[in-house]
């Protein structure tokens, strides 16, 4: 798989990463077995990057993915932190952090964490220098190798990427949230700062297997949270309207490459803008984990499907959500 350098972390990652949320919580049950075949599975097709959260599951995907530590060396694996507490700038502290990094390096099994991420936290901390000055010194104290953001907003990306030590911005990037590719990107790729794109595949709406008859489990995020009732709608399906992003999905379907599906063009859209240094889709099972690992084979996109994408977008996606993220 081809690799890229992870922004400041200094690391090199394969490109096609996995996100490990399903694997806690959100997305419908996955037991411990399954969750682990999909952890291997990823791994022996050439991931080595691996994205969780502490609240994942309230710490499950991080103790799923420690045991996957102990198997194999050469992983680069970042959590987030800071869910964990009502969402107040001053819950944005040193004792705070701390509680937090002590639990998931002892999910994870591990000493210092090789990417630790502000967890989407409120806007103000972004602009706050007591926040990243205490970053700094964890770095110092060995419990972090390096730091980053997961932002709900372009603009909160803007300014993550202003920091010096910030190593990586988490970003939603896929061919229906166009907005990063905008100013995003190309200031991530001026200041060397590591783009991980997530939620791919719109929360599985580019995955082309929905129609307007798909039910979702009662504790899914699909379902509880479609209109932000849990959490920024954002995370959702992107913010996209359901029938809305069906009709987009519907007019990309003829340019897919040969014997492609419509995962693999969606992942392989997001690897061919510049800047990107990683997309992290989940998976449910080793099938799931297979189809995305493929998207890093195919050939780039032409000039003519990344015109249909930005078409697509422009008619029917961007007076929805262009300006809200």
């Amino acid at each position: 798989m081809e690799t890229r350098k992870l922004g400041r972390t200094g690391r090199d990652v394969g490109v096609v990463g996995l996100g490990a949320w399903q694997l806690g919580a959100d997305w419908g049950s996955v037991d411990e077995s399954d969750a682990l075949a999909v952890l291997r599975s990823a791994i022996e097709g050439g991931v080595t990057f691996i994205d969780t959260a502490d609240v994942y599951g309230d710490g499950r995907s991080e103790r799923l993915v420690g045991q996957i530590l102990k198997e194999h060396e050469g992983l680069t694996v970042a959590t987030k932190m800071g869910r964990r507490v009502e969402q107040l700038p001053e819950n944005y502290n040193p004792a705070n952090f701390r509680a937090w990094n002590d639990r998931s390096r002892q999910n994870l099994g591990v000493d210092t964490i090789d990417l630790v991420q502000l967890h989407c936290p409120p806007t103000p901390v972004y602009s706050t220098d007591a926040v990243f000055d205490d970053l700094d010194a964890m770095v110092d104290e060995g419990r972090i190798a390096a730091y980053g953001v997961s932002v709900e907003t372009t603009a909160e990306a803007l300014t993550a990427i202003a920091r010096p030590n910030v190593a990586s911005v988490q970003i939603i990037l896929n061919a229906l949230r166009l907005k990063p590719l905008d100013e995003v990107l190309p200031a991530a790729q001026e200041a060397g700062v590591g783009i991980i794109a997530r939620v791919p595949l719109a929360s599985g709406l580019l995955s082309g297997k929905y129609d307007e008859n798909t039910v979702f489990a009662a504790d899914d995020h699909r379902t509880y949270n479609r209109h932000g009732e849990a959490f920024d709608v954002g995370e959702t399906f992107s913010g996209v309207d359901f029938g809305t992003g069906l009709e987009a999905v519907r007019r990309l379907m003829p340019w897919l490459p040969a014997g492609a599906t419509m995962a693999q063009f969606a992942l392989r859209w997001i690897i061919d803008q510049p800047g990107v240094s990683v997309v992290i889709p989940g998976a449910r099972n080793p099938e799931q984990v297979a189809g995305n690992i493929a998207a890093a084979a195919l050939n780039e996109l032409t000039d003519d499907q990344q015109t249909a994408v930005r078409e697509i977008y422009d008619d029917l996606i961007r007076p929805q959500i262009h300006d809200r993220w």
